[in-house]
């Protein structure tokens, strides 16, 4: 990506947009018209947008750092990035329609330059702190120790008391639920952040949902709560398990924990992106999967609400990095470790199972975490058709004379209709979650020569 002659697709840069809005906006900017003193040079971009005022917005973008693009304009909108710094990418990605609009220049401006090198010396800097010796709260592990026993007991506390009121709800049949309304929930949900036990405080959210959510309600809301009830359990009786099914149940629990796997230096293709967004909290998910040791793994990362998360892969790129896998039964959750060159474009395609081995696939990976909704799964020549359900939609094997239905939130996505139409009827590739709800497209690809479309 540092050289000029590798660039990005219009997919790729539309997929740091933090939401539709921008999107539309930074699309309408990706023509030459409103830009003057464009330049590009070693991964960093910079031009001059035309605006509603008289001096024209410095917009400037950072492609060489391994963590991600970091964008800087002097707009005042405080969405990163910004319609200018994605106009500016789609502009600099032509490679036909606008060719020589961002032409390699010597050297940057100086209002870019300063902006870079500051950039940089906060990057070191940071590098020079966390490379010490000592990381924070490490200084003094006893009181580390009395903190998490602490927190053990309240932990062990709600669990014990969302037991007796789960006993409770059994006692007194499932059918009452329905009249009690979400304030039950929302109080006992309350009672387990205060356990802080967040993990907790989710499912219970999650059950509070089920009542009155059309047929069959009943029986989803016991067996969510014959989960929940395994979770108190496994909580409770942790002492007893394998350490790698203990430690995730404190992962589902909610209970902190560091990477310590050892890391995987590898090639890493990032295969989706996405994000999921609640009042609170935008949380962005990230799929890689290893050109050399096959391994697929998700990266979390976080942004307050309203603002994206800082990191940022578009689908297609690939980037070489250590990462470190959390601890766990079956965990794929990792860590992005020291990152040796900035992500770049890949022909790159992760290898395919068919449905049947996608779905045996989801029921071993049961056998280490039962609470595991999906996993990540690449589908080789599959079609999506319809299941003969009103609404319903399936990827039908190619291979063989299976299927696996799409889940009912992913065929209300515009993506279905992206993948209808990249497949016009022939098989393609697809990269989603799996789970017992059935699958989630995410990336596709055709079965020839082409760049991956985002489902997502």
């Amino acid at each position: 990506m540092t050289e000029q002659g590798v660039r990005w697709t219009a997919e790729q840069v539309l997929a740091l947009a933090p939401d539709a809005a921008s999107r539309t906006a930074g699309s309408k900017l990706g023509a030459a018209g409103p830009w003057s003193e464009a330049g590009s040079k070693e991964g960093t971009v910079w031009g001059l947008c035309k605006g509603s005022g008289s001096r024209p917005y410095q917009t400037v973008v950072d492609l060489a750092d391994a963590a991600g693009p970091g964008y800087k304009c002097s707009c005042p909108s405080r969405k990163f990035p910004c319609k200018h710094a994605l106009g500016l990418l789609l502009l600099w990605a032509d490679r036909e329609g606008a060719a020589g609009a961002v032409p390699a220049t010597a050297e940057p401006p100086d209002w870019a330059e300063q902006w870079l090198a500051g950039r940089r010396k906060r990057a070191e800097d940071k590098r020079t702190e966390t490379g010490g010796s000592s990381a924070p709260g490490s200084a003094d592990p006893e009181a580390a120790r009395r903190r998490a026993e602490r927190r053990a007991e309240r932990v062990t506390a709600g669990a014990t008391e969302l037991e007796q009121r789960l006993a409770d709800l059994l006692r007194g049949g499932l059918a009452p639920a329905e009249q009690a309304g979400y304030g039950l929930w929302d109080e006992t949900a309350a009672r387990m952040v205060d356990a802080q036990a967040p993990g907790l405080a989710a499912c219970v959210r999650e059950l509070g949902a089920i009542p009155a959510s059309g047929p069959g309600w009943p029986a989803r809301l016991l067996e969510e709560c014959a989960l929940v009830h395994l979770l108190d359990q496994g909580w409770l009786r942790r002492d007893r398990l394998p350490e790698a099914l203990a430690a995730t149940v404190r992962s589902r629990l909610g209970l902190p924990a560091s990477a310590d796997g050892p890391p995987v230096r590898d090639r890493w293709l990032v295969l989706a992106q996405y994000d999921t967004v609640d009042p609170k909290l935008t949380t962005r998910r990230i799929w890689l999967h290893g050109t050399d040791s096959g391994h697929t793994r998700l990266l979390l990362s976080y942004g307050a609400a309203g603002r994206a998360p800082e990191l940022s892969l578009p689908v297609g790129l690939a980037l070489e990095a250590d990462l470190s896998v959390f601890p766990g039964a079956g965990q794929v959750r990792a860590a992005l470790g020291e990152q040796y060159a900035p992500p770049a474009p890949a022909a790159f395609r992760p290898p395919g199972l068919t449905t049947a081995q996608a779905a045996a696939h989801y029921g071993e990976a049961l056998r280490e975490d039962p609470w595991l909704d999906s996993v990540p799964v690449t589908l080789d020549r599959v079609v999506p058709a319809p299941d003969g359900e009103p609404g319903g939609w399936q990827l039908a094997d190619g291979q063989e004379d299976s299927a696996l239905p799409i889940t009912p939130a992913a065929r209300s996505r515009p993506g279905l209709w992206r993948l209808v139409a990249l497949s016009g009827g022939a098989p393609v590739k697809v990269f989603g979650e799996c789970g017992h709800r059935g699958f989630t497209p995410l990336t596709a690809w055709p079965q020839g020569p082409g760049e991956p479309v985002t489902l997502c």
